[in-house]
């Protein structure tokens, strides 16, 4: 799980680059967050939620992730709530969520979102759900299959965290990424940079004599 100390960065962050105007924004914006009881009236969404949704606007879209998983946490979104950010939101609310599941949902009830987004092309998307959450609790199976997503959408391996822990000795994956490798020099294609730096980190450690 993402240390808590990741989201006193954001936050430091954005006190530091976000001008006086959208700091006042943003501190309103966690403050009513923070008041949210927990109850929602289908008519009426939260406060918050609709912060949620402006939050590009009014911080600006380099900051709008940083701003979402900050609103997220004070609000204490539960996997319900997240589920339901995520299915209506725009491609960059979802980023925000899939950032946000290491904070928020200690075991692997977020799991379906990071499947759903790694069944989309958006490559923002993927990149966000090949995070430390996924580095925690994708079972191996899928976890191979997004890092061969990685490669064929174009996401760079560096996204994958805790990548060189969960590629170490794998030799499933190994075989997968021989594979895919095949496949593409046998269409003509070129092999991606970030395959051969993969299938390094897949070889067992050697014992010293």
């Amino acid at each position: 799980m993402t240390p808590p100390t990741t989201l006193a960065a954001l936050r430091a962050q954005l006190d530091t680059t976000l001008t006086g105007a959208a700091r006042a924004w943003l501190d309103q914006a966690l403050a009513e967050a923070a008041a949210h009881t927990g109850t929602r009236d289908e008519k009426a969404p939260p406060v918050w939620e609709l912060r949620f949704a402006e939050a590009g606007r009014r911080t600006g879209q380099d900051h709008a992730d940083a701003t979402r998983v900050l609103l997220l946490h004070a609000a204490r979104a539960d996997t319900d709530t997240l589920t339901r950010l995520y299915a209506q939101g725009t491609a960059a609310e979802r980023c925000a969520v899939l950032t946000s599941l290491p904070h928020l949902v200690p075991g692997p009830e977020g799991l379906p979102l990071v499947e759903d987004a790694l069944r989309t092309n958006d490559t923002r998307l993927v990149a966000a759900a090949v995070g430390p959450y996924a580095a925690e609790h994708l079972p191996a199976h899928h976890w191979r299959h997004a890092v061969l997503k990685c490669l064929f959408t174009g996401v760079s391996v560096d996204a994958v965290a805790e990548l060189w822990r969960r590629a170490h000795g794998d030799a499933e994956l190994a075989r997968m990424l021989d594979d895919f490798a095949q496949e593409r020099t046998a269409a003509g294609r070129s092999v991606p940079e970030d395959l051969h730096r993969v299938l390094t980190l897949t070889a067992p450690a050697t014992e010293e004599s």
